[in-house]
């Protein structure tokens, strides 16, 4: 299922909306349900597997957290999974969004959306910031490991200090240099200059993402107007 950027941002922007307004379990799981789908039909089974699973699981906490038991740690358990399931669209939305779609095609659909430039060279310095940052954490724990510190998977959490110490102050520092970096390159490709844009990127609305958008929108209209 190949959405077009404009449909993504929509299906972000509608998953974000949800944390503002209280609606049913059930018109959030067919939310989830139907973000999901996107992301199946991208290609990106393990992904969509592993929030599938992510979500059942805190639905059966949350379930669990309603036994009467005079347990206190049900009550904090459910408080920490209905926090996490809250999440869960956005985290979806934005995972397929991110990871399905190119810097240039977000840059075209957002100009197609006419939104001020202002805003849009931030967004694609936001968008190339976090892969840049992601591989700099790699780099950094193959540097560690070559020098036998922190080796497995629950090592950093073993050690909080090493991690703080070896991870998160270099990716600190770089991220400094990874974003005045990032908007060099943009403003030197004349993201930056006033006037008409030309892009090779093509993008067409097509009427699976008008489709699509009615589909997502329907649970929540229902949810918020109390028909569900």
């Amino acid at each position: 299922m190949a959405l077009d950027p404009r449909t993504k941002l929509y299906l972000v922007a509608l998953a974000n909306l949800l944390l503002f307004f209280h609606v049913d379990v059930v018109v959030e799981s067919l939310t989830v349900l139907l973000l999901l789908l996107p992301l199946l039909g991208a290609g990106r089974w393990a992904a969509a597997v592993r929030f599938g699973c992510i979500y059942v699981l805190l639905l059966v906490g949350t379930w669990a957290s309603t036994l009467d038991d005079g347990g206190s740690w049900l009550h904090m358990l459910g408080l920490l999974c209905v926090g996490i399931r809250m999440m869960m669209p956005c985290l979806i939305a934005g995972i397929y969004a991110f990871t399905t779609t190119t810097a240039s095609q977000f840059v075209c659909a957002l100009r197609r959306m006419r939104i001020p430039e202002t805003i849009v060279i931030p967004c694609v310095v936001c968008i190339r910031f976090f892969p840049t940052i992601h591989d700099d954490y790699h780099q950094i724990r193959d540097a560690m490991a070559l020098r036998g510190i922190a080796q497995g998977t629950f090592a950093l959490l073993r050690h909080p200090a090493q991690s703080l110490e070896y991870i998160l102050m270099p990716l600190l520092m770089n991220a400094t240099g990874v974003a005045q970096d990032l908007s060099v390159a943009a403003l030197t490709k004349g993201i930056g200059i006033r006037g008409p844009h030309t892009c090779h990127t093509e993008i067409r609305m097509h009427g699976i993402d008008w489709a699509w958008m009615v589909i997502c929108t329907v649970p929540l209209a229902l949810g918020i107007g109390g028909a569900w």
